[in-house]
């Protein structure tokens, strides 16, 4: 076994997952930043800073209401300084703040009302969010809607899908009341349910017929990663007549890019449960590293599916940011509740020890989010037989 030592194989590293990693991060960044810009900017708060990356500048210009735009060596974030805060993670600046005069401290951050601020930092995940839904809908209305019609063909022998009473020929109405209309909905749907109680409906020779079934857990293999995913053991009609493409008008491809969207936050809000529940294993939380990988792969299929990648990641960030964490938009909204609820802000000292404990929190992931990617993902993408 040998590192990869010769250049072509270092550049091919760099061009297949290095710059398409980059490219989706920073639309994603980039979005979300942009989010919290334009929110603080209509409540009138003053902006410093809007930084893609972090560390020393590579590009920067000042704009002409006294924002510095900047562009850093390290891309893996970014951030949003508003007037009066110490940094992009909104600590106020006390002695600064005090030191201003009114007309100054009222186009601070931390001089607006609760509710202000509230909207500004939900508007970072918001906009991750809008993100996700343009970017699907543009995939439907530009490439169309693959639909395959949720009839199943085969159902594995002493299976989960045998042992429940589906059979051949049985066409998917519903899943847990909600009605489906294609196999890739019914597939999401049993992926993301591995140990979890599924009711279903299918039509039958003409009739309705419900069944209760438990999806079996399953290792699911990519190039990048196995994943645990649930399994009846069925397998989809291969008649032409039960395959086709819908091609949705630009109302129909938004209503379609909400669900999409929709369907994304579920699935990532399951594994979480089931992270938790224990149904769902931590190896598969990703870093840097293995979304790099992720991107890598799928820059090979085209830019199309690196958009919606991105649109994926998107969402992502936009939960993650979510959490009532410290350091994360979720603890900000936190500590905005309390003090709505309190009619007044936890103590300086209160909120500073709540910050390092998010910082703490967050390395602690991001450290354990690497160490998967080391051990899954390096020997793959660095070492070969020699």
């Amino acid at each position: 076994m040998e590192f990869l030592s010769h250049p072509a194989e270092v550049v091919s590293v760099i061009a297949y997952s290095i710059i398409p990693f980059i490219f989706v991060l920073t639309i994603v960044v980039f979005f979300h930043e942009m989010g919290h810009f334009l929110v603080g900017r209509w409540c009138g708060i003053k902006v410093d800073a809007f930084s893609i990356g972090f560390g020393k500048e590579i590009f920067a210009y000042t704009d002409k209401l006294g924002t510095r735009w900047r562009f850093a060596l390290l891309p893996l974030g970014g951030y949003v300084k508003f007037h009066g805060d110490v940094n992009g993670a909104s600590m106020p600046d006390r002695p600064f703040l005090s030191s201003m005069p009114d007309a100054e401290r009222d186009v601070t951050f931390a001089g607006q009302k609760v509710w202000k601020r509230a909207v500004v930092v939900a508007a970072g995940p918001i906009a991750n969010f809008l993100l996700a839904i343009v970017i699907f809908a543009g995939a439907f209305y530009i490439a169309g809607r693959p639909v395959l019609t949720p009839r199943i063909e085969k159902v594995g022998v002493a299976g989960v899908a045998e042992q429940a009473g589906f059979k051949p020929g049985d066409l998917v109405v519903s899943i847990n009341g909600r009605a489906i209309d294609s196999f890739e909905q019914l597939q999401k749907s049993v992926m993301s349910s591995a140990g979890v109680a599924m009711d279903f409906e299918v039509e039958r020779a003409g009739q309705m017929v419900r069944i209760a079934a438990t999806p079996s857990t399953r290792e699911l293999k990519t190039p990048w990663r196995t994943y645990t995913v649930g399994a009846l053991g069925i397998s989809s009609s291969s008649d032409p007549a039960d395959r086709r493409i819908d091609h949705p008008g630009l109302i129909d491809s938004l209503s379609l890019g909400v669900t999409e969207t929709w369907s994304w936050i579920e699935r990532t809000g399951n594994f979480i449960a089931g992270l938790f529940a224990g149904r769902e294993s931590a190896s598969q939380v990703s870093g840097p590293i293995g979304i790099a990988a992720v991107s890598g792969e799928v820059a090979k299929v085209g830019f199309g599916a690196l958009m919606v990648l991105a649109a994926i990641l998107s969402v992502s960030v936009g939960l993650i940011n979510l959490v009532p964490v410290p350091m994360l938009d979720g603890g900000h909204l936190m500590y905005y509740a309390i003090e709505a609820l309190r009619g007044r802000p936890l103590s300086d000292k209160a909120q500073e020890m709540g910050f390092r404990v998010g910082l703490a929190l967050v390395l602690m992931l991001m450290v354990f989010a690497t160490s998967n990617d080391l051990m899954n993902l390096v020997p793959k993408m660095f070492i070969r037989a020699g």
